[in-house]
């Protein structure tokens, strides 16, 4: 993964203070030795999650509103085969964000099928370019309700270095369900892709 040398003792001094964050009880089997949840993703979680804020969707709103305005990062699973994402329809998310698929995953290192291509790099890359290199730019992760991606992705910036991290726990499902607009994103394609996508499109709201 490509992280400028500037940044390794942040990061090396991130993790250290990561690492005193339990994973959250339970099984085992749930989470890699490193902590990330690695099965199970849409089910109950916690209150909050190592090195961020949990917000919800009005102190979202606020941070998207601000000057300079967060970074919406949404890591919902989208398949990768053959060099490219299979999407069958339109996803709709905050207006805005960055939709980063798969980076929410748990096994992102140590699995065989997804460790062929740098998914961790794909993230840390795409949003340190996204904030211009200032890892104090607010940034805020999100994916839908009982979705452990999301905890997984934050964890990962947390260990990376940016320090002014949000995790709207509720995400995508609070959003729509406060009445507020969607668009339609396409994802980001990775350094890896064999192809690249249109530009994004707005879906209207209801559609």
């Amino acid at each position: 993964m490509r992280i400028a040398p500037r940044h390794l003792l942040v990061m090396f001094l991130a993790t250290l203070g990561s690492a005193a964050v339990a994973a959250p009880a339970g099984d085992a089997l749930l989470f890699s030795e490193r902590g990330y949840r690695i099965d199970r993703y849409r089910s109950p979680t916690p209150q909050s999650a190592p090195g961020a804020v949990t917000v919800d969707t009005e102190e979202v709103r606020a941070l998207l509103g601000a000057t300079p305005p967060a970074l919406a990062i949404d890591v919902i699973n989208l398949t990768f085969r053959d060099g490219r994402f299979l999407q069958t329809e339109p996803h709709r998310s905050l207006p805005g964000a960055l939709w980063l698929p798969n980076t929410g995953l748990g096994h992102l290192d140590d699995d065989w099928y997804y460790s062929r291509h740098d998914w961790v790099g794909y993230l840390l890359d795409t949003v340190t370019s996204a904030s211009g290199g200032d890892m104090s730019r607010p940034v805020v992760v999100l994916c839908r309700s009982d979705c452990w991606l999301s905890w997984n992705a934050v964890k990962r910036l947390a260990e990376a270095g940016f320090q002014r991290l949000y995790w709207y726990r509720n995400g995508i499902d609070s959003w729509e369900a406060a009445g507020l607009p969607l668009e339609v994103v396409s994802p980001r394609p990775p350094p890896f892709a064999a192809y690249h996508f249109e530009p994004d499109k707005a879906l209207p709201r209801g559609q």
